[in-house]
């Protein structure tokens, strides 16, 4: 951690031609749950001020739920699923509404962009979300992406934007993440308590390994201090800055001023499909590895041959995401399996070239390649900063 208030990170957004903000619920609400307009245009204003000197911004917002609060006549965000989703219905409509009525005055269109936890984990999908985002900066106008609550149907969903916001970051190649909450950054303890000081710069998230972290949201929105430090942690993975900070603070920010809290971000980006497969891609099955096998996948440098193949799930078809687990049923990795479960399993303990001589010389590749594949937790070689962040 460092105190320079004209750090990199800060000079690296403040020059950004093209940035994610996202926005909580508790910054677009009244604390009766109904919907600040004025709050919203105020936040507005701020975005079309960088959009008129030639940034590209893309929003994720908050507040569908919340929105929806008011007209329904509930006093507080229902904890029943039925009633969840029919507020988020109701607020949807508000809410893009009052985007488009802000932005209008500007002469910028919206796009609004409802997701799926479906939308993410299927690969087809999540690249016609990056099309459709693409197509719309280009044509001059602001992307506003929330999750659709209203369609959530077990009620797993994201859970909150803030993961979205990070996964849109790397998807759209954006060079900045604002993360919009109602505190002023990260503190070296809980911000409530006396003595506790405003972290202003995070080089490294092991930094902050030791920093106690609590809180789960306001009572309009289901984020928390928790979620806003793990999509940093996907951000700056991804080559992406960030800062925490206030909505009010939002135009300092985008300005590089010291304000909240930045996370400096690491120098090598990941490609989109990497990044898909360590956060957002939903595994069709596992390959089981023996113990040599799972120490050469670790190492990062190694492709997945069949020769350290000990079994592999029914039914999986090539180009499918799976799960590569060690003897102990521990995932290290995922990727994308490069033949159908039928034709690995005649693989399974055969050198390349036996396969290449037995099947033919279009068998005789990696399992899965190494351009496939990206490890998964301590996997990495990192320490796992935010796996025993208090919660």
């Amino acid at each position: 951690m460092t105190s320079n208030a004209s750090s990199p990170a800060r000079a690296r957004i403040a020059a950004a031609k093209r940035i994610v903000v996202k926005i909580g619920s508790s910054s677009l609400t009244r604390a009766n749950g109904r919907l600040d307009i004025a709050a919203l245009r105020r936040f507005v204003d701020v975005l079309a001020e960088r959009h008129a000197e030639g940034v590209e911004i893309v929003l994720v917002t908050s507040g569908a739920v919340a929105a929806g609060l008011g007209p329904l006549d509930l006093p507080n965000r229902p904890k029943d699923l039925a009633t969840v989703q029919a507020a988020a219905s109701v607020g949807q409509g508000l809410l893009i509404g009052q985007y488009a009525d802000a932005f209008a005055a500007y002469g910028i269109p919206v796009g609004q962009l409802l997701l799926t936890t479906e939308d993410t984990v299927r690969r087809s999908r999540y690249r016609n979300v990056w099309r459709t985002v693409d197509r719309i900066l280009a044509l001059g106008g602001v992307p506003i992406i929330n999750e659709n609550d209203a369609l959530v149907a077990d009620g797993r969903g994201f859970g909150d934007n803030d993961r979205i916001a990070a996964l849109t970051a790397h998807l759209v190649r954006a060079e900045g993440l604002l993360l919009l909450t109602d505190v002023n950054g990260l503190y070296d303890g809980p911000p409530s308590q006396e003595g506790t000081k405003r972290i202003p710069e995070v080089e490294n998230l092991a930094d902050i390994a030791h920093v106690e972290i609590g809180g789960s949201g306001s009572s309009v929105g289901t984020g928390g201090m928790v979620t806003k430090l793990r999509a940093a942690e996907i951000a700056v993975e991804s080559g992406t800055p960030v800062i925490l900070t206030t909505a009010a603070s939002a135009r300092e920010a985008l300005r590089g001023e010291d304000v909240g809290t930045c996370f400096a971000a690491k120098d090598k980006r990941p490609s989109r499909r990497q990044l898909w497969l360590a956060h957002a891609a939903k595994t069709d099955g596992k390959i089981h590895v023996d113990e040599g096998a799972a120490r050469a996948v670790a190492s990062g440098r190694a492709s997945l041959l069949a020769a350290g193949v000990t079994a592999i799930d029914d039914n999986l078809n090539a180009s499918d995401p799976v799960s590569i687990v060690d003897p102990e049923g521990k995932e290290i990795a995922r990727g994308l399996v490069a033949f159908d479960s039928s034709h690995v399993r005649e693989m399974i303990g055969k050198s390349t070239d036996e396969i290449a001589n037995e099947l033919g010389e279009d068998y005789g590749r990696a399992v899965v390649h190494l351009d496939d594949l990206v490890l998964v937790g301590r996997s990495r070689g990192n320490p796992g900063p935010l796996d025993d962040l208090e919660q």
